[in-house]
């Protein structure tokens, strides 16, 4: 399994989504704005997770994606498995990985393997309910999730303004006249 910025972004994305998961949908450019991450990297990354069942879309205004699945039901290890793209190795490098093991690297295969194990197992035991409940215990502050108003209003009607000035040139000019 491989750890990468992707994975971390992927990770960092769906414990957003999994603390305001009672707010109803998150949209993208919401993640992207409290975490730094471009919107176009989160739909890469979103499109993956959506494939995978993690999420759902929802369309149109106040839309965005919520968890596909509870929140105990997905680990830190299916969501870096839908975002990582498995590893195929073309004949060349089959050929490289035949010369490094005959060079010496047979060796600590074993080790490598069995430390993927290990850190599988780790992050199959993490729940995202887990990671969003521990940053509640840090004091996270979920703010109010703000929708715009759309479609029709009514508009406030204009006060109508009384003035004492004169309203045209003739008007000005008969209230010079009138003053003399």
């Amino acid at each position: 399994m491989r750890l990468s910025t992707k994975s971390r972004f992927a990770v960092t994305a769906m414990i957003d989504i999994a603390l305001r998961e009672n707010a109803g949908p998150v949209s993208l450019a919401d993640i992207g704005g409290r975490h730094q991450i471009s919107l176009s990297y989160l739909e890469q990354l979103f499109s993956k997770l959506r494939r995978s069942g993690l999420v759902e879309s929802t369309r149109g205004p106040g839309g965005g994606y919520s968890l596909g699945r509870a929140g105990e039901a997905i680990s830190v290890a299916d969501i870096i498995g839908a975002v990582e793209a498995p590893a195929s190795k073309s004949g060349r490098e089959e050929e490289t990985v035949a010369q490094q093991a005959s060079a010496g690297e047979w060796m600590t295969k074993d080790l490598w393997a069995a430390l993927n194990a290990k850190m599988l197992t780790h992050m199959q035991s993490i729940s995202l309910r887990n990671l969003a409940s521990e940053q509640r215990a840090k004091g996270v502050k979920i703010e109010p999730r703000t929708v715009a108003k759309r479609g029709v209003y009514l508009a406030p009607k204009p006060q109508s303004v009384r003035t004492t000035a004169p309203n045209s040139v003739f008007a000005l000019g008969h209230s010079l006249l009138a003053s003399r």
